[in-house]
């Protein structure tokens, strides 16, 4: 493994977006819980993507003109249906002691939507993998394979050290009813600019 791949990963990973703003938000929505099992949801959302580069299923969206846009449309809604849930619901980021925590499996779910819905995912790893591993070379299929869980795991433990951040910092700013105000509407105004950005991305 090259210091290049892990260099050029921790990049791309650390660079916020809509998995980071995600992770942030269950962090300061339900705590530090949440906030590692929304990192691992979106840590597993890049599965579909990761096995559809090494398969070739990439290349296929890659030429598919109507695949991709389907994957992108609906990416885009998923986003936009994630920005008004969290307007709307103005109790979406409290520290209420007898309120039960989203459960993980609701974390999860939405997780694994927010990555597994941009198709822009599959794109990046068929153009980024490709550049580390030769397709010709005797055992590319593993090396492909344990990039892409290297991949993986750097995005967890970078997405988890963001929510644990913010965990660390929960009941301070959710104490401050105009802080948690404008919060709300700055993880709906970035869900909105995240759906924006990925409607008007060409392939």
């Amino acid at each position: 493994m090259s210091l290049a791949f892990l260099l050029t990963t921790l990049v791309v990973v650390a660079t916020p977006g809509t998995g980071v703003v995600y992770t942030l938000a269950a962090a300061l929505a339900h705590g530090r819980r949440a906030s590692v099992v929304a990192a691992f949801a979106c840590a597993l959302g890049i599965v579909p993507h990761a096995l559809a580069t090494v398969t070739g299923l990439a290349a296929l969206l890659n030429a598919s003109a109507t695949a991709f846009q389907f994957l992108r449309y609906a990416g885009v809604a998923y986003l936009l249906y994630m920005a008004w849930t969290t307007l709307r619901d103005k109790e979406a980021i409290t520290v209420e002691q007898d309120t039960p925590p989203r459960s993980s499996a609701q974390v999860i779910v939405r997780g694994v939507l927010v990555n597994l819905l941009n198709p822009k995912l599959t794109i990046f790893f068929f153009a980024f993998l490709p550049q580390f591993v030769n397709p010709d070379e005797p055992h590319a299929l593993p090396r492909m394979l344990g990039l892409s869980g290297v991949f993986m795991l750097l995005t967890f433990v970078v997405f988890a050290l963001y929510g644990v951040l913010a965990a660390s910092l929960r009941s301070r700013i959710t104490a401050r009813p105009r802080v948690m105000a404008w919060l709300r509407r700055s993880f709906a105004g970035s869900f909105l600019a995240l759906g924006a950005k990925l409607a008007f991305t060409a392939r």
